[in-house]
């Protein structure tokens, strides 16, 4: 479930590299796949042509993988809701092990997305809660539509960048560690549409990522307020502890709303519980360099209501673990 794709995908018949359980296409009645010339074709960043020209089908690289799929449409039901002709991709071949091995569905702002897709029937309002992942229910949730949303919520403006028209921006305006507003560049934390700079709230990345700049004036005012004085690296965490740590609070400011995090949201612990991390990083060095993003573990617990329309993101406490 990733709110930055935008075109859901499945393991089809005859895939190479998917897991065992494959979507039969013989099995539907109402399955096809999309010509080259089909106006969908046309949205995929980089399609092609199979030999015939029969088919679409797009390539595309996720986290370290790699999948090609046909451009297909069949009708999904979600709950009792009935989805005529929604166009998805069938997956044919996959590479690396970044794969979701039961497919995705992109909850992007882009065309081929299932809030684009189904706009009359739940007119781009959606929320989720995410369980702790280590919890072991399957409890946390999606809504679609706007019925059903929480109306105590509170809300920061959401923001559309043409240089990544399918991401959900919002205002970062500030961190707070402990009762310290860091000092951060304002150039970090900006909103860019030329460079396609600033924050995004993203389901489908697990950590989040500062710009290197606010990392590291986060990091610094975290670790001196901890003052053990042990600090090792473990993975990609660079600020990690072996012995019992007291956190200091971690609030991330946006226009017109603070959100604290819990400690569960902050801290991560190593398998044997041992070593005990702040599960932040510093943005990677690449195209994302410029990018904040705030990651499904810093959002666990909470409900996240991207209500499109109104061009707003909802944000509330909500124990869903």
């Amino acid at each position: 479930m990733d709110t930055s794709n935008d075109a859901a995908w499945i393991p089809c018949t005859g895939c190479i590299g998917c897991s065992s359980t494959v979507f039969d296409i013989a099995n539907s009645t109402t399955f096809h796949t999309l010509g080259c010339q089909a106006p969908q074709c046309k949205q995929l960043p980089n399609p092609t042509c199979d030999a015939t020209g029969n088919t679409c089908i797009f390539n595309l690289t996720y986290g370290g993988s790699t999948v090609a799929a046909n451009l297909s449409q069949d009708t999904i039901t979600l709950a009792t809701d009935s989805v005529p002709s929604y166009t998805f991709g069938c997956l044919q071949k996959t590479t690396g092990n970044s794969v979701p091995p039961q497919g995705l569905l992109g909850l992007g702002r882009g065309p081929l997305s299932l809030l684009s897709q189904t706009q009359d029937l739940y007119q781009s309002t959606f929320s989720y809660c995410l369980p702790n992942f280590r919890s072991l229910n399957f409890s946390g949730s999606l809504r679609l539509g706007p019925v059903g949303q929480p109306l105590k919520i509170k809300y920061t403006p959401l923001l559309k960048n043409p240089r990544r028209p399918s991401l959900y921006f919002v205002n970062l305006i500030g961190i707070r560690v402990g009762n310290k507003v860091v000092d951060i560049p304002p150039s970090a934390i900006a909103f860019n549409s030329t460079t396609g700079a600033g924050t995004i709230i993203d389901s489908g990345t697990v950590f989040t990522r500062l710009v290197e700049p606010a990392y590291v004036a986060v990091r610094d005012e975290f670790r001196r307020r901890v003052k053990a004085a042990n600090v090792t690296s473990l993975g990609g965490f660079d600020t990690c502890y072996n012995v019992p740590i007291v956190a200091p609070t971690l609030t991330l400011m946006f226009t017109g709303m603070n959100v604290t995090l819990p400690q569960d949201n902050l801290l991560i612990h190593s398998t044997a519980g041992s070593i005990t991390c702040l599960a932040m990083a510093s943005a990677p060095d690449n195209v994302n360099s410029v990018l904040n993003v705030i990651a499904n573990m810093q959002q666990q617990n909470h409900r996240i209501l991207f209500d499109v329309p109104n061009s707003r993101l909802g944000v509330a406490r909500e124990l869903c673990s």
